[in-house]
């Protein structure tokens, strides 16, 4: 779409969070559209290198997450505009202008919250004021998200986390060990301060297995298990956050785990109390799958009930 228009020239390609800061201090160009859930180094963190090594770059960020959070913290680092990938089609060009003008632009579609736009002291430092976008009602976010990999979920949930923790939300995190440490040694090499961060309570980690055993009898959910371990970890995690709302954010990998173990029907009652706790607490929920899970002609009907349990769903077209 941009090649077709006058005026513009597209000067690079790369698809990883650290080829994207070496690439803008190379080509200095007047316009970068970066993506969050980037290998490596996250959208958020290459932003901020960006901005000191290429500070003429404009920087609109084009994503698919439309967590409030995460536009939020994405803004933050400078950037002039937050797009939904989803929204592109008919917002990418005025999304572009804006940003080219220094006008902000924020996607349509995440009407409804406050979101934060960069102005300059006196001094010519960064400061922050509230930009109020028309109401719109929207649920709160139940999203889900699929992975062709490791490094996808990690990359995937460390963005999630990242711009949670840096807006003052808690989170609560299910996963394997081994994915527990990834994204620990990840958010670590993004610039948190991960060990303060657990101290304070921000932070909670679970061990999925462990999880799923403590509301599950006979391979069935038990609800009022399930309710009374995820009403008292929000209690605890609402604790640690900051702020007055104290916003708390989860995410894990328990439906996969299920998935792949041939319980379709626990799989789907399990994101229903989800969505239950979700719209109960005000608590952000995103849902992690790998895409090996959908690979048969037969898994195709399981995916679109697996989607259908939530608000937004991202990646599903490449389980196809």
């Amino acid at each position: 779409m941009l090649e077709e228009r006058p005026g513009f020239r597209v000067v690079g390609e790369v698809s990883d969070g650290l080829e994207a800061v070496q690439k803008a201090q190379e080509r200095q160009p007047d316009l970068i559209l970066l993506d969050i859930g980037l290998p490596s180094l996250s959208g958020i963190e290459a932003a901020r290198r960006i901005r000191e090594l290429s500070p003429m770059s404009k920087i609109l960020f084009v994503s698919e997450y439309r967590s409030w959070d995460i536009a939020q913290e994405a803004l933050r680092t400078g950037a002039g505009g937050y797009l939904v990938k989803s929204d592109a089609g008919s917002e990418l060009l005025p999304a572009v202008n804006a940003v080219l003008d220094s006008r902000q632009f924020v996607s349509t579609s995440l009407a409804g919250h406050d979101l934060v736009e960069p102005t300059d002291d006196q001094n010519g430092s960064p400061q922050y004021k509230k930009v109020v976008a028309p109401f719109r009602a929207q649920k709160i976010r139940h999203e889900v998200e699929f992975y062709a990999d490791d490094a996808g979920f990690v990359g995937g949930f460390a963005s999630f986390i990242e711009a949670a923790l840096r807006s003052g939300t808690a989170v609560i995190i299910v996963a394997t060990e081994s994915h527990q440490a990834d994204l620990l040694r990840r958010l670590i090499a993004d610039g948190l301060n991960m060990a303060a961060e657990i101290e304070q309570g921000n932070y909670i980690r679970l061990d999925v297995a462990d999880t799923l055993s403590r509301f599950m009898v006979n391979d069935s959910l038990d609800p009022a298990l399930f309710e009374e371990l995820a009403g008292n970890l929000i209690m605890e995690a609402a604790k640690g956050a900051k702020g007055e709302h104290r916003r708390v954010a989860a995410c894990g990998e328990g439906v996969h785990v299920l998935l792949a173990a041939g319980h379709l029907e626990a799989t789907i009652k399990l994101e229903r109390m989800w969505d239950g706790i979700a719209q109960r607490y005000e608590v952000e929920v995103l849902c992690g799958y790998f895409r090996s899970a959908f690979a048969s002609e037969e898994s195709l009907s399981t995916l679109e009930r697996v989607c259908a349990e939530h608000t937004a769903a991202h990646g599903r077209e490449l389980c196809y």
